[in-house]
């Protein structure tokens, strides 16, 4: 697969994406301190939001698409409206930087994880609701809400991956199989799995109702960088030092190979409509597949 498209995207590393639930407009981050929109499919920049004072590291969009999360190496979450890009609320726990911040299915609660191990969730209008320290005080990497909204998995430096009952903070469950970090996180298939990514190589997916291990797939490559899932959960893009590998979620064999020419590929995203695959690399570029019909 060729890439459709190439763009030079941020002055800086380019770290977040995600494509609005329309499929029409692509949201990226960048160590350049900005978030910016890009119109789809000319990839055309329509909006730079600048508010943040460091590396913007991760980005969320809420359930109905009118509310975009950001977190920050200024140690802060943003609110902002999605897609008029105004900025509503400037949130911080503590003086960490933010790694990672995810809205619930729902849509109610916006959670951040950050350097320290600390959790903090507050109310879609900016309200704190709850703070807990995860992870014996290791840098998270990953949060993510099951879709019954009353269980959140995390993960970070550890090789452990703690499931807490919300909105308790009390840890219900701790997950062993990595052999080092734990660099992402996400339940899938109705919220019945619960997939995890370890910088080992490998990704294991746990049945969420024993709590253990259905199947792990081992990489040949280590220093895996990202996993994430086509909208349908039938494809899997596993990233890693200089390239892309688009795997079969039923099997696991290997669809693609997308190979780059930037070493560190941080960030991925589908878009919802299934028809484009972008990948935000250490180049400051973006790249964007078309992907086949299915």
């Amino acid at each position: 697969m060729e890439a459709a498209a190439i763009f030079e995207a941020h002055s800086n590393y380019v770290i977040g994406l995600q494509f609005s639930h329309d499929s029409r407009l692509l949201v990226s981050s960048g160590m350049d301190k900005t978030i910016k929109f890009w119109s789809v499919p000319d990839w055309k920049p329509v909006k730079t939001l600048k508010g943040h004072d460091n590396s913007v590291n991760t980005i969320s969009l809420s359930p109905d698409g009118r509310l975009l999360a950001t977190g920050s190496s200024d140690n802060t979450v943003k609110l902002w409206s999605f897609p008029e890009g105004q900025l509503l609320h400037s949130l911080q726990d503590r003086k960490k930087v933010v790694s990672v911040v995810k809205f619930s299915p729902d849509g109610k609660w916006v959670a951040a994880g950050s350097y320290g191990g600390r959790v903090m969730i507050w109310t879609a209008s900016g309200e704190s609701v709850m703070g807990f320290q995860a992870n014996n005080n290791q840098n998270l990497s990953s949060i993510a809400f099951s879709h019954g909204e009353d269980l959140l998995a995390t993960s970070g430096l550890g090789d452990e991956i703690s499931i807490w009952m919300i909105p308790s903070g009390d840890r219900m469950r701790t997950l062993v199989g990595h052999k080092t970090a734990v660099g992402w996180l996400k339940f899938i298939h109705a919220g019945s799995q619960l997939a995890s990514l370890g910088y080992e190589g490998s990704v294991i997916f746990w049945d969420t109702r024993f709590w253990e291990p259905i199947r792990t797939h081992q990489s040949s490559h280590s220093g895996l960088r990202g996993l994430v899932f086509s909208p349908a959960e039938r494809v899997a893009a596993l990233s890693m030092e200089g390239r892309v590998e688009l795997r079969s979620t039923a099997d696991w064999s290997l669809h693609s190979e997308l190979i780059l020419s930037a070493k560190a590929v941080n960030g991925m995203a589908f878009s919802p409509d299934g028809k484009y695959f972008a990948v935000g690399a250490a180049d400051r570029k973006i790249r964007i597949w078309e992907l086949p019909s299915s």
